[in-house]
């Protein structure tokens, strides 16, 4: 038992510290660009495309590493918990990670989580969005995009705990 608490910890350090410094900065967007428009599975095959929001809501798109971690599972858990106030206020919020559709069903199950959660395994919006690092995995960074489809704001330093606050204080302003 201790080992595989061993092992845990080594790999909460490890992403933790050294994921963002892997590549997968989103560096080729910037705020005011048109962000990159995609059509993505969640976990039960329904469709999902950007542009189904334009002209109509403000989205939320962000992008975390791997599906049951303790940082995603705080991230995801944050937003459950909020879901009502996005929810009442017209506010998309869409997750996407290059894990399994069968991955994430079970972290939604897990975590009773009840928004979408996009799998993006053949990682062509990861690498569009400028996300995936050089392990494969997308970096936690969460795009802000306003009704015309333009990039409101990219927060590249998400801290897990107060994102889901951060991302609904900053898309409420372009209701």
């Amino acid at each position: 038992m201790k080992i595989i608490k061993n092992i845990s910890l080594f790999f909460f350090l490890f992403s933790f510290y050294f994921l963002q410094s892997c590549g997968g900065n989103a560096q080729n967007l910037n705020v005011g660009s048109s962000a990159p428009d995609f059509t993505l599975e969640d976990a039960f095959g329904t469709k999902y495309s950007l542009n189904d929001y334009k002209d109509k809501n403000p989205v939320v798109v962000y992008f975390y590493p791997k599906a049951g971690t303790p940082g995603c599972t705080t991230e995801a858990c944050g937003i459950r918990d909020s879901w009502d106030k996005f929810k009442e206020n017209g506010i998309v919020v869409l997750g996407i990670s290059v894990d399994s559709k069968s991955a994430i069903k079970q972290f939604i199950k897990d975590h009773n989580l009840n928004f979408p959660l996009l799998s993006d395994s053949s990682k062509n919006i990861s690498k569009e969005y400028g996300v995936l690092n050089n392990l494969g995995l997308d970096t936690r960074i969460t795009f802000i995009v306003d009704k015309n489809g333009k990039i409101a704001d990219i927060i590249r330093d998400v801290d897990v705990t107060t994102h889901a606050d951060d991302v609904f204080k900053k898309a409420i302003k372009l209701k």
